[in-house]
């Protein structure tokens, strides 16, 4: 087991890591199971709803490396979402314990040789640049002894009360043209809008407010924020993965927030296994345009209602 960050440069290798992490998801879904809505708050979740952190740095995980890790928690029974590498966790004056697994997490960039760059500008052309990736072995908290008080400790869930009031400062706040009323909720790309019904419409007022996510996080792709392809027609693969990209980013934001995540379309499942099937890096792109998104539309509440991180920690994930 590697304690140490692992660079793959080979794109055989890198295949083969998003391979495995596309299976991965792919049998969850085969098996009725969405990865990103997990049962949080049963009896089988000891883990509060939230999203990984680097229990060292405080700052968030993202992209595909949120449902690594969320997979792990659910899947070992982990009682925190707080994660270390080993040689953080000895920094910190604790250990991992002996015979303890850890979770393979990566950070996937590109990077430009000098022969490359010299190249391109003998020949005026824009320099190529070389996907690599970097494999690193985390652990939770749960595995470690000897870790302070403080890095141990679970973080509590939002007070009762506040998580509605929060998602109505963002909606307010928010760069974006937001509707109430109609009987559907749809984001109009060529006009730029969002609308959603009444929250009286909804059984739960929460559903309210994780429609209004879901579509938010539709139009956060605009050509004026995150510039993402929202061109594909209804059926199409291209249609899918936006959608899969605003179930994600939604789930993303809802952690965040405090709301336990749904599947608002589950009858694109069909359609998601299509697109993952044809494309072994999609569910990571779209993992990696979620995270985007979610930090978009969350970075517009105040400092004093959330503080979210927007950083790379060492091991987050950008699509190559």
């Amino acid at each position: 087991m590697s304690r140490h960050p692992t660079q793959v440069g080979d794109g055989n290798d890198r295949a083969g890591l998003y391979t495995e992490i596309t299976n991965k998801i792919i049998a969850e879904l085969e098996a009725g199971r969405v990865p990103w809505v997990q049962p949080w708050g049963t009896a089988a979740i000891k883990a509060p709803l939230a999203m990984p952190r680097n229990a060292a740095t405080q700052r968030r995980y993202s992209g595909i490396n949120v449902l690594i890790l969320w997979g792990a928690v659910v899947e070992r029974g982990f009682s925190g979402q707080s994660w270390l590498t080993f040689r953080q966790a000895l920094s910190l004056g604790g250990h991992v314990r002996k015979g303890e697994r850890g979770t393979t997490v990566v950070y996937a960039d590109r990077f430009t040789p000098e022969d490359e760059r010299r190249r391109a500008a003998e020949a005026g052309e824009e320099p190529g640049a070389i996907p690599f990736l970097k494999r690193f072995t985390v652990f939770n908290t749960d595995q470690c002894d000897g870790l302070p008080a403080d890095i141990a400790t679970t973080a509590p869930p939002p007070l009762p009360g506040v998580i509605e009031p929060t998602v109505e400062v963002l909606i307010k706040t928010i760069s974006i043209d937001f509707r109430i009323g109609g009987n559907r909720a749809f984001y109009a790309p060529a006009e730029d809008y969002v609308q959603v019904p009444p929250p009286a419409a909804y059984f739960e007022p929460i559903n309210w407010h994780r429609t209004a996510l879901h579509e938010l996080c539709h139009a956060s792709g605009h050509p004026s924020r995150l510039n993402r392809d929202l061109g594909g027609a209804y059926g199409t693969k291209k249609y899918a993965f936006e959608e899969l990209i605003a179930e994600l980013g939604a789930a993303f934001s809802c952690a965040s927030l405090g709301i336990v995540p749904t599947v608002r379309h589950a009858d694109y499942i069909g359609s998601w296994l299509e697109v993952l099937r044809g494309d072994n890096r999609a569910i990571v792109r779209a993992a990696s345009c979620a995270s985007k998104a979610a930090d978009y539309l969350l970075g517009f509440l105040p400092k004093m209602t959330m503080d979210v991180s927007t950083q790379c920690d060492d091991a987050d994930q950008e699509a190559a």
